[in-house]
């Protein structure tokens, strides 16, 4: 009982986390992207049909099955559906993250309460873990599973035993069918067993051999499992092309970004984030060198080093979004830890009064920082609670004419005839009818498909300019098309 009670400050600051998510989504809603469209839908279709198949009628294979998964079991118990149901699930699970946070302080070997109490609150006031938790997104469980991993690591510090590896194992197998940046928690547990001064080679080689094979496997499943469906393993992928310079410059900004500094101090994001990830390479060579490696606040560091290195690499190699909050928020907490865990150490060295006069100048710096991200937050609910969180659940989309058009005119399409569209997730989303994408016009062999059809529906969204894909004038110029329908935003075409 007694452990629980020196958690209360963390029970404290995740049901404020809680009611602050509350706060974003009462509006209208949990925000909605395109992906979370794909989430709830396969969810749905788990729940109801035992199938992996996307609104669009296809198995889902651009993302891990996890994350649906966890949806279509909280729509089995609850009966209701992910989409409604996202606000209340994303509040549990950053109350949860804010929560295990504190725990996992609560271990540190120079335990301070004060730096925990500034850390949580620097965990509430994120805007990007608000902006993540306020979205349908698979990060809000990854996270959490990340903070897991770590708890589980320290545990297997003690013992060295095979149950407690094996338990690390399985929760890192799960987060890589979570999200498929999951490998970072096999490259961070690898990292800490190859480190690991306690561990006697011969053990150490057999612990590695064990963590690796339990850890990759569901992922290995699940790659195969798309490889039989849809013959691609992670779904078609397109070349990058942003070079590694360009995406340590993107890495660099999302941290002046979480730093609350100007952008001003963006022309110095390469080196900021070259700064950080040889920082965090320098402290884990040192704890290796003092033989002090085992220990949380090294697993911590471990794995914001990876999934840092990972990401940026990955995005050298890849083509996905451009380096953002979003793709970089698994490691924010880690980071923020990191960073600053270091303190309370050295402070402890200090045995003149000296350290209260820096302990007072590293309080008032941190307060300063949180005052920044509390104007940024308070800036970001003033915009949201007039037209709801950016996306497909916010006014521009639910008071589209459009979309009310298309809502009262669903019967005009015809049974038989594929609809295309350059926004198939809100077609599925406001209507319940069944669209394709438009090809990307990178995939050539997919556009000439495009334009073999010979009777097809275009739903055409004005109020999107997504630039990849094949546009508006490119098609009309290989295809006759025919307006059927129309309203502020958008149209529909008829091609024969």
């Amino acid at each position: 009982m007694i452990r629980y009670l020196k958690n209360s400050d963390s029970l404290i600051a995740a049901l404020i986390g809680f009611f602050a998510i509350y706060m974003f989504t009462k509006y209208g809603g949990v925000g909605l992207s395109p992906d979370s469209i794909m989430y709830a839908s396969t969810a749905t279709n788990m729940q109801a049909h035992g199938s992996l198949i996307t609104f669009n009628k296809t198995p889902l294979v651009f993302f891990p099955v996890f994350y649906p998964f966890f949806l279509g079991v909280i729509q089995f118990i609850t009966r209701t559906d992910p989409i409604k149901a996202g606000a209340m699930i994303d509040g549990f699970l950053f109350a949860a993250v804010i929560f295990t946070s504190g725990w996992i302080m609560e271990k540190f070997l120079s335990h301070s309460r004060v730096y925990k109490w500034i850390i949580l609150t620097a965990i509430i006031l994120s805007p990007g873990l608000l902006e993540i938790y306020s979205y349908l997104w698979s990060e809000t469980l990854f996270i959490l599973e990340v903070l897991f991993f770590i708890i589980a690591y320290w545990r297997y510090l003690q013992t060295h035993s095979v149950k407690s590896l094996v338990w690390v194992a399985i929760i890192t197998a799960i987060s890589c069918i979570t999200r498929y940046a999951g490998v970072t928690v096999i490259g961070a547990g690898g990292l800490m067993l190859l480190l690991d001064n306690k561990l006697p080679v011969k053990k150490k080689a057999g612990h590695i051999a064990l963590f690796g094979c339990i850890s990759i496997s569901l992922l290995v499943g699940n790659l195969i499992l798309n490889r039989i469906n849809t013959g691609l393993s992670t779904g078609t992928r397109e070349p990058s092309i942003t070079p590694f310079l360009d995406n340590l410059y993107y890495f660099g900004t999302v941290i002046c970004d979480w730093g609350s500094l100007n952008k001003t101090t963006y022309p110095f994001a390469p080196w900021i984030a070259a700064v950080i990830l040889l920082a965090l390479i320098g402290i884990l060579t040192w704890k290796v060198f003092k033989g002090r490696i085992n220990s949380y606040e090294n697993i911590v560091i471990a794995f914001a080093l990876v999934y840092g290195l990972f990401i940026v690499i990955s995005a050298s190699i890849s083509r996905y979004e451009r380096i953002n909050s979003r793709l970089l928020a698994p490691m924010f907490i880690p980071l923020l830890i990191a960073c600053t865990s270091w303190v309370p150490d050295v402070l402890k060295l200090v045995r003149s009064n000296l350290k209260y006069v820096l302990a007072g100048v590293a309080i008032i710096l941190m307060l300063a920082f949180e005052y920044a991200t509390l104007k940024v937050d308070l800036q970001r609910y003033d915009d949201e609670s007039d037209y709801g969180i950016p996306g497909y659940s916010d006014d521009d989309w639910n008071k589209s004419e459009f979309v009310v058009y298309l809502k009262q005119h669903r019967n005009m399409f015809k049974p038989g005839i594929p609809i295309y569209t350059d926004a198939n997730e809100a077609v599925y989303l406001f209507t319940g009818m069944p669209s394709v994408l438009i090809p990307h016009k990178f995939f050539k062999a997919d556009v000439q498909k495009f334009y073999a059809k010979k009777r097809f529906y275009l739903i055409w969204f004005d109020n999107l300019y997504n630039t990849e894909l094949v546009g508006l004038s490119d098609i009309m110029k290989n295809k006759k098309l025919t307006k059927i329908g129309s309203a502020k935003e958008g149209e529909i075409y008829l091609c024969e």
